[in-house]
């Protein structure tokens, strides 16, 4: 079975970082969850049965965590104490909220009118400011280690991802 007592990195053998080699993770992933799949242990006793789930669950929960861009930033940050998701500080820039207000009335419009064009471009868009947002989130992570620095950078990709996900599923909406 697992160490329940390492973080999710040592986990999969990684090292603790945002910026890590994702086959290798998959990789990990695979190995493990064909050491602790609960099927392996059908014909085991309760308590090894039971040690298989949580091993396997901790596995699911490790994976999902990782592979995730905004899971990882968050997890790599309470690994250091930092919670990026404290509700007694939860501030942004102005010009980053309202940018975002902006769009998400834009999507409100496109959504409302079936125009599936104008929500990609918005995704387009929403996607970018990730991807650009991603580098300067890894640096800060990985070569300053500025944990508490990093809290703003990973409320905006978490805004930027749920915002992204949101006009997902607007296209969809529409395509459906």
């Amino acid at each position: 079975m697992i160490d329940f007592s390492q973080d999710y990195f040592a986990l999969f053998g990684l090292p603790p970082r945002y910026r890590f080699d994702a086959a290798r993770l998959d990789a990990a992933y695979r190995a493990l969850q064909t050491q602790v799949h609960p099927d392996r242990f059908a014909d085991a006793g309760e308590s090894e049965r039971r040690l298989a789930l949580q091993s396997s669950a901790r596995v699911n929960e490790a994976y999902r965590a990782l592979k995730d861009p905004v899971g990882r930033a968050q997890y790599l940050l309470s690994l250091h104490g930092v919670d990026a998701t404290s509700e007694t500080d939860s501030a942004l820039p102005i010009d980053f909220l309202e940018r975002q207000l902006e769009r998400r009335e834009a999507v409100e419009e496109a959504r409302m009118a079936g125009d599936a064009a104008r929500l990609e471009t918005l995704l387009g868009e929403v996607r970018a400011e990730i991807a650009a947002l991603e580098p300067a989130l890894a640096e800060t992570l990985d070569s300053r280690q500025s944990w508490e620095s990093a809290r703003g950078s990973v409320r905006e990709l978490q805004f930027l991802s749920k915002l992204a996900a949101d006009i997902d599923a607007a296209i969809g909406g529409i395509e459906n």
